[in-house]
């Protein structure tokens, strides 16, 4: 972190930062910052138990290196059978102007334990800063992880963030986004399923308006027979601001028997907002069940003209309309995320 002068940015030109804000990073105007953390339902584990053995078939980028050699780290670590009933909670505030700041989530679940985790990231109003979270995610057989990260960070802190996630036979993952805040806001996310039978679920709900962006990459990597992955991807945006969302759905020529699903659905609010989405399949053995789907446009005209003409007002009836757009999303979401309370903060920004 002495030495953010000397790192090289990656590109826009570059097909993983496609479409990105990336040439608007000056890392030169920053210098190394602390982030306030605290840990509640939770023990701090000693780094030594921890197998750091690699969860992602991606290599690293020059952010998780630079994460790598500076985060602040967050251990949580299950026993075998053990069962965590509370969500354990973790809580990242940035209030600091000028500062990068690194944080580091270790989870480990032993076999057949149990245990949710709720990650939140915020930030002063003129936090004009950036934050670099990694997570990473280990599901040992049998194990059942459901991780939720949240971000309600500033409209000026930048959030360059990766969640990398793999598990073992039998093994449930479920990683859960809320993506509300930030200026730039990007997640790269990526589940390796390397267990016979191991199942993965990722979703995410994204609101952007004013100037913001959010930029999604996931991967869904099916790397044994019989495993199971499903994605679910909804975001809006309005007035200028900006949404991409990449996924490769990537199943392995060992991987027979698999199924895998993603969907990526977008609403654009204002004649001025943008969204992309760019699902991708690549598909190396026969014998599995795949789709992937994905759409960007305005509110539905039909359903919009239903409800106005059943005398509800037209900024009334898209509140609903957007509601019911969301809706799924929101069901799918683990009690831990607060879903009721989202739907409020979702029709405040409507």
């Amino acid at each position: 972190m002495s030495t953010l002068a000397e790192l090289v940015l990656p590109t826009a030109e570059q097909e993983l930062w496609r479409y990105s804000r990336i040439g608007e990073l000056d890392l030169t105007s920053y210098r190394p910052g602390m982030l306030q953390t605290t840990v509640s339902g939770a023990k701090t584990t000693d780094e030594s138990l921890i197998p750091h053995d690699a969860v992602s078939s991606e290599a690293a980028d020059m952010f998780e290196t630079l994460n790598a050699a500076s985060a602040q780290v967050s251990h949580i670590a299950t026993k075998r059978g053990e069962v965590v009933t509370t969500p354990i909670v973790v809580e990242h505030r940035l209030d600091e102007a000028g500062v990068v700041c690194a944080s580091l989530l270790e989870i480990d679940a032993a076999e057949n334990s149990e245990v949710t985790v709720v990650e939140r990231f915020t930030s002063g109003a003129d936090a004009r800063s950036l934050i670099v979270p990694v997570v990473r995610i280990r599901a040992a057989q049998s194990a059942r992880v459901t991780y939720v990260h949240i971000n309600e960070l500033g409209r000026a802190t930048w959030s360059i963030g990766y969640q990398r996630a793999s598990g073992e036979r039998d093994s449930s993952i479920s990683t859960n986004t809320v993506a509300l805040g930030g200026d730039y806001a990007r997640v790269r996310a990526g589940v390796r399923l390397i267990g016979v039978g191991a199942n993965a679920k990722q979703v995410a709900l994204y609101f952007a308006d004013g100037t913001q962006m959010h930029d999604f990459r996931t991967l869904q990597d099916h790397a044994a027979p019989r495993t199971r992955s499903d994605l679910l991807f909804k975001g809006a945006v309005k007035d200028t601001a900006k949404s991409v969302y990449t996924g490769l759905i990537k199943i392995r020529d060992n991987a027979d028997k698999s199924e895998a699903f993603q969907t990526n659905r977008n609403l654009t609010l204002s004649s001025g907002a943008w969204a992309e989405s760019v699902p991708n399949l690549e598909i190396e053995t026969n014998d599995v069940k795949c789709s992937h789907a994905s759409t960007v446009g305005p509110i539905d005209d039909d359903q919009r003209f239903y409800l106005e003409s059943r005398g509800i007002r037209p900024e009334i009836a898209e509140r609903l309309v957007v509601f019911g757009f969301f809706a799924d999303v929101i069901d799918r979401l683990p009690a831990a995320a607060q879903p009721e309370a989202l739907r409020e903060r979702v029709g405040a920004r409507l």
